[in-house]
């Protein structure tokens, strides 16, 4: 049967309940009781009353006695209904169910002579009328991008896609209760920024009418964060969504979930104790242990994670060291092979072109990359012995960057010269985007502690914990094209 004749069958059995004065949008009876399906396993008892509310996922008739399933967020429960224990309104109601009803339940527990936890239906509410079939037999929606597009479908069909994100709320409370217990403090920074600035990238505009002013969806909180440094907070932290106006791939959504972490009194080693003791405790959070699999390759979080020096191994592979101009970094990158049609390319845009590359180095397990050119770098402390060097890690996990850490820099007047700097090898357009964040400059003036800050990317460190190939599938609704283009 077509979807329309299917909903055309439904819209008629939605009149005939309403004729019979049932309200089929109901509202749960006061009182109620209700409970989860999981809490009614975990407590069973033969005999005892429970009231449970789920999606009606299958039907199955035998005489004058029905069966359903009724399932919620995370459990099944078998439902019987019998002729002459309910009233002649509640089974016919029963009767004109449908697949994709939600329902309250009130009955009497029992098991079946397969062993089968099961509730004899007193009494059936009618919650809510689903008029569109459910996709068959509940195997859920083939179709990757109708998945991602319908995600409320591939939820209620998927079970095991419904687990996923409550194992990313267990990740994420996970790492907040974590940080809460260290001391940290939980703060609010804003989403629209006068001026762009934190991190690298290309940002979505909007304007506010009442002040005529452009602003910028954030790309990171980090200078915000800081000043709440000069301000006297010492740990501070926000898990917080930021937006880049860039590529969509398996690895990168528009709008994503970042931590960032901030510690006065603390530098670049503090953050990687750090981060080791955030991503175990998120693993435990999703119910592993040190060691499992991503992808079908094993991934072993044992501390101390390996180390690999940025500069060494540039070095080693390319014969590139920081002092190189752009032009000779390019040579040398030809010279082994590499494909590179540009030619006026600045010294940090070459360099962040081998740090792409980094990934080939590691294995799956968390490695660290230390050691990385300072032009890289205009938010982090130069090594006292090596101006060319900055105190910085990035974290690789499953061939994937997870985290970036820095010691932060608080010499307000080499931070003007950095950024300065950056925004005069910047192309970006409009202006706006070239300018200098006074404010943040004026803050540093005034003093800020030396820090570590960390920065986690969420939804990566999800889909390695949960054994997922794609952002998408760590996303609840990441962003689509327009349907057909």
């Amino acid at each position: 049967m077509e979807t329309n004749e299917i909903m055309q069958e439904r819209l008629a059995k939605l009149k005939a309940l309403e004729q019979k004065g049932i309200r089929p949008y109901g509202a749960l009876p006061k009182f109620s009781g209700a409970m989860s399906i999981t809490n009614v396993l975990s407590w069973f008892k033969e005999g005892a009353q429970a009231v449970v509310c789920g999606r009606l996922s299958a039907k199955r008739e035998h005489g004058k006695a029905v069966f359903f399933d009724l399932r919620d967020q995370e459990a099944k429960l078998q439902v019987y209904l019998k002729e002459d224990v309910l009233s002649k309104e509640v089974f016919q109601l029963c009767a004109g169910l449908d697949i994709g009803d939600l329902l309250l339940v009130e009955g009497e527990l029992f098991k079946t002579r397969t062993n089968e936890p099961t509730i004899k239906a007193l009494n059936i509410r009618l919650l809510s009328k689903s008029l569109r079939p459910l996709p068959e037999k509940w195997h859920g929606l083939k179709d990757i991008e109708t998945r991602y597009r319908q995600r409320y479908i591939d939820l209620i069909a998927n079970c095991e896609l419904r687990k996923i994100f409550i194992q990313r709320g267990k990740i994420i409370s996970g790492i907040r209760n974590y940080l809460d217990k260290k001391g940290y403090l939980e703060v609010e920074t804003p989403m629209m920024h006068p001026i762009p600035g934190g991190a690298a990238g290309r940002p979505f505009k909007t304007h506010h009418n009442e002040h005529k002013m452009d602003l910028y969806l954030r790309i990171a909180p980090e200078l915000y964060l800081k000043r709440l440094l000069v301000g006297g907070f010492e740990k501070v932290y926000e898990l917080n969504r930021s937006f880049r106006n860039e590529g969509v791939s398996t690895k990168h959504n528009p709008e994503f979930t970042m931590l960032e972490a901030y510690s006065a009194y603390s530098d670049c080693e503090g953050m990687m104790t750090l981060t080791e003791e955030l991503v175990i405790e998120a693993a435990g959070q999703a119910g592993l242990g040190l060691k499992f699999e991503y992808q079908g390759k094993d991934i072993d979080l044992t501390p101390p994670w390996k180390r690999y020096s940025f500069a060494e191994v540039v070095k080693e592979r390319f014969g590139i060291i920081p002092e190189d101009s752009a032009q000779a970094m390019l040579a040398k990158l030809q010279a082994k092979g590499r494909a590179l049609n540009e030619k006026k390319l600045s010294r940090s845009q070459v360099v962040k072109l081998v740090e792409d590359m980094l990934s080939e180095v590691t294995d799956f397990s968390p490695a660290f990359f230390t050691d990385y050119f300072s032009i890289l770098c205009p938010l982090a402390k130069n090594k006292p012995d090596n101006p060319y060097i900055s105190e910085r890690f990035e974290l690789f996990i499953g061939g994937m960057e997870i985290a970036n850490a820095y010691s932060e820099l608080n010499d307000p007047r080499e931070q003007r010269k950095r950024l300065e700097e950056e925004i005069a090898e910047s192309r970006q357009e409009p202006e706006q985007l070239r300018m200098l964040d006074e404010d943040f400059i004026t803050a540093l003036e005034y003093g800020m502690p030396p820090a570590g800050g960390l920065g986690i990317g969420i939804d990566r460190l999800v889909m390695i914990l949960t054994d997922q190939p794609s952002i998408r599938d760590v996303i609840l609704f990441p962003l689509l094209k327009p349907e057909g283009k």
